[in-house]
C-alpha cells in the first residue's frame, strides 16, 4: 500500500508505504477534545512507514494523569491546526495517523476499537474487535 495525505491548508504533506498494523477507532477523551468527535479514526503505522513534508507542531499530552509522565506527541500543522499524527510515547516508533488527512480515505476500513471505557454511549460499531487498553 502506498497512501498520501495533507493538512487542510496544504502546508503538510505525507506519504505512508506499506500496510498499516491495524486500523482503530480511538474513543479516549483526548482523541475526542482533539478531532471534536465522538472518536478518532486511525491507521497504526510504524515511524519507518511515514514521511513528512513541512513541519509539524507538537503538544505533549501528558494524559488524564496531569503528571508530568508525556504519554502520546500529537503532531499537527501550526497553520491550519489540523492533527495529523499522533506519536505513541509507548511502545516507541509507533504512529497514528489520523485517516482523516488521507487524500483517499474509501478503503479505510476499521478493524478494532480502544479506549473503549470513554466510548459515547450512544455509539455503536458493529463488527469490531475492542482492545483492552486503557488511557
Amino acid at each position: 500500500m502506498t497512501a498520501s495525505g495533507r493538512c487542510l491548508c496544504g502546508a503538510i504533506t505525507y506519504e505512508l508505504t506499506g500496510d498499516p498494523i491495524a486500523t482503530a477507532i480511538c474513543h479516549c477523551e483526548h482523541c475526542q477534545r482533539q478531532g471534536g468527535s465522538a472518536f478518532s479514526v486511525n491507521l497504526i503505522v510504524h515511524e519507518s512507514q511515514m514521511s513528512v513534508t513541512g513541519t509539524l507542531s507538537t503538544f505533549e499530552d501528558r494524559g488524564d494523569d496531569g503528571g508530568d509522565t508525556v504519554h502520546v506527541y500529537r503532531r499537527f500543522c501550526g497553520a491550519c491546526g489540523s492533527p495529523i499524527m499522533s506519536e505513541l510515547v509507548q511502545p516507541a516508533g509507533i504512529l497514528a495517523v489520523k485517516a482523516g488527512t488521507l487524500d483517499d480515505r474509501s478503503a479505510v476500513a476499521p478493524t478494532v476499537e480502544a479506549w473503549c471505557d470513554h466510548k459515547q454511549p450512544w455509539v455503536q460499531i458493529p463488527g469490531l474487535a475492542t482492545s483492552l487498553a486503557r488511557e
